[in-house]
């Protein structure tokens, strides 16, 4: 049994916003491996969850999260796909219908761009880059990546879940981005505060690095510090270190598209590093003024809602909604510290 770190921070920012859906029951009849059995996956390896058969779907309910327009179905990836160099998806990081929402997502990039198409990951810290490029381009195995990658103490949550992400990666030679800031340097941003931080921690760091101001974000962050975090860190130091996370993230991806004309990307990453577009999606937009960004936030639902529920309005671009499976978890954590 692992034991609960001394310092820890919300992972995902990324819950299941079953509080803001209005008129929609929530599935809690069991765990992955319980879903998996109901829908004909096969078993897994005890204390993993099943990797997912490639015709799976998670199922196409999706609104304009602006006006609450219901969409059309698949076609909505289309025209998002189309229309923007930067696609972001987020997910509750156990649940599997919302990472096959990012494969279809991806998969109608790859339809609409070609091989023209990175795939960017929360899941891995920058300095694993070398890696995840031996992983992507078929240099090393899944399970050298594995132990290459420390995927276990690095991210925690089963690879199972992420594989056909990285499986089509590789069959189709896309281009694959680590994302994140190294947990060390989170951490210290969380207990120091930016001026804290010593020069090594800093090279992380992307230039002209905000601190958001978005206030619908800001109470958002505050929710998760009163529940969580008011005993371990000052509010200000928490919100930076949300806000160098999102701001590393959001970096990474925008270089990327500066100095790749013509490729567009898949931003992999917990919802709540998309909702409200004040992560990720305004750091790419701020840092790559140049290109459009669209973000889908995936919404657990037992079944589709026959009209948008109005408090989902501005959680994103658009509303995805998908079943979700086992207890309703508010906010996910993963260890800083070993």
């Amino acid at each position: 049994m692992i034991k609960t770190p001394l310092l820890t921070l919300l992972a995902s920012l990324a819950f299941s916003q079953g509080a803001f859906a209005l008129g929609v029951s929530f599935d809690r009849q069991g765990d992955l491996a319980a879903f998996a059995r109901s829908s004909g996956i096969p078993p897994a390896v005890p204390g993993l969850s099943p990797a997912a058969p490639a015709d799976t779907a998670p199922g196409f309910c999706v609104f304009n999260a602006n006006n609450g327009a219901a969409m059309a179905g698949r076609e909505v990836l289309k025209t998002a796909a189309q229309e923007n160099n930067v696609l972001c998806v987020g997910e509750s990081h156990d649940q599997l219908n919302d990472h096959l929402a990012q494969l279809e997502a991806l998969k109608v990039l790859n339809e609409v761009r070609g091989s023209n198409v990175v795939v960017g990951f929360e899941m891995l810290n920058m300095t694993l880059q070398p890696v995840l490029d031996e992983y992507a381009s078929g240099k090393i195995t899944e399970a050298e990546f594995l132990k290459k990658a420390g995927w276990q103490k690095e991210w925690g949550f089963d690879f199972n879940l992420y594989k056909p992400l990285f499986d089509f990666i590789r069959e189709k030679k896309l281009g694959a981005l680590a994302l994140n800031l190294p947990k060390k340097v989170v951490s210290n941003i969380a207990k120091l505060g930016l001026d804290g931080l010593s020069q090594e921690d800093r090279k992380y760091l992307p230039a002209d690095l905000q601190v958001t101001a978005n206030a619908q974000y800001i109470a958002y962050i505050r929710e998760s510090f009163q529940g969580h975090m008011a005993d371990m860190f000052k509010f200000e130091n928490y919100l930076a270190a949300m806000s160098a996370w999102n701001e590393t993230m959001g970096a990474r991806m925008a270089d990327f598209i500066n100095a790749n004309p013509g490729y567009s990307g898949l931003v992999v990453a917990g919802s709540g590093h998309v909702i409200f577009n004040a992560g990720i999606p305004a750091s790419i937009q701020a840092r790559a003024p140049g290109a459009k960004v669209a973000s889908f936030f995936m919404q657990g639902s037992e079944a589709c809602p026959s009209t948008f529920p109005e408090a989902d309005l501005g959680l994103a671009d658009y509303a995805w909604y998908v079943r979700h499976t086992g207890p309703e978890k508010k906010f996910q954590f993963i260890p800083l510290l070993p």
